[in-house]
């Protein structure tokens, strides 16, 4: 078919919103007038283009997978204090964000530690950078995913619940210990954890010993199979520094003192009247 330019450029808008291709009609006119004045070939235009619009939808996919995580915005390593995370070294924290050897084939992450170790902001900080490696993260305090799996079972779902939490390829399932089987039922917990043994990734955070977990699960025999699948291809970290909280609680009281003890400044307002 002939057309003009000037007819080819007005179909154009029409034709990029049906195609849904967003990116490609915001930028096509500014190339195309590139390519024109600098005698583009006519591959290197469509390269261009195609080439914008993969890397718009590729970050759009990120920012969604983000959003749908749960994870906690701002936990990054950006902001993580590597100095003050005791037994945890740098390069292996970077290696298990790049998801070396065990996302996507079903190994698990543990990490133990007292409160306020930063044991949630490290797993944060791992999860939001395999969202960014295109990998999807589901992040929830434990309790929250046990009351989510019971309404599950209640309607009869459980397992149709699992298999759609197998579009995860990482679970976080933060405060691991502080579920309690007088609390809440957790043997649909224990499902999960089999559901994803050698196929999908676990990681949990924990500031209690595999030997507290009795308090956990419904009985002897559950806690040792519920331990058993996620060890068993398993990162154990341990994380053992002061409490984060408790030095910035330090350090705020500090603070506090010394401006106390500091003279006040003289007031020099006057002088600008």
């Amino acid at each position: 078919m002939s057309r003009t330019k000037d007819q080819a450029a007005a179909v154009l808008p029409t034709l990029m919103t049906a195609l849904r291709l967003p990116s490609v009609n915001r930028n096509w006119k500014r190339l195309t007038d590139t390519a024109d004045r600098d005698g583009w070939p006519a591959a290197h235009l469509l390269a261009s283009l195609l080439e914008i619009e993969m890397a718009e939808r590729t970050s759009r996919r990120i920012q969604r997978h983000r959003d749908q995580s749960g994870l906690p915005a701002g936990k990054t390593f950006g902001t993580f204090d590597f100095d003050a995370a005791v037994g945890i070294r740098k390069p292996h924290l970077l290696s298990l964000a790049a998801g070396e050897g065990w996302i996507g084939s079903g190994g698990n992450l543990l990490l133990f530690g007292q409160s306020g170790t930063g044991k949630t902001h490290a797993i944060a900080a791992i999860g939001h950078a395999l969202i960014d490696a295109g990998r999807r993260v589901l992040f929830c305090n434990t309790t929250d995913m046990v009351q989510r799996l019971q309404v599950a079972r209640r309607e009869l779902s459980l397992s149709s619940m699992l298999d759609k939490l197998d579009k995860y390829d990482l679970i976080v399932l933060d405060d691991m210990s502080y579920v309690r089987k007088d609390q809440v039922e957790t043997s649909a917990l224990f499902e999960l954890i089999a559901h994803r043994y050698e196929r999908h990734s676990i990681a949990i955070t924990a500031n209690q010993p595999f030997s507290a977990w009795s308090d956990v699960f419904p009985d002897p025999a559950m806690t040792v199979a519920a331990i058993d699948r996620l060890v068993h291809h398993a990162t154990i970290l341990e994380m053992n520094g002061e409490s984060y909280r408790k030095r910035s609680a330090v350090a705020r009281i500090s603070a506090m003192e010394s401006a106390a003890d500091t003279p006040d400044a003289p007031n020099n307002c006057a002088a600008l009247v």
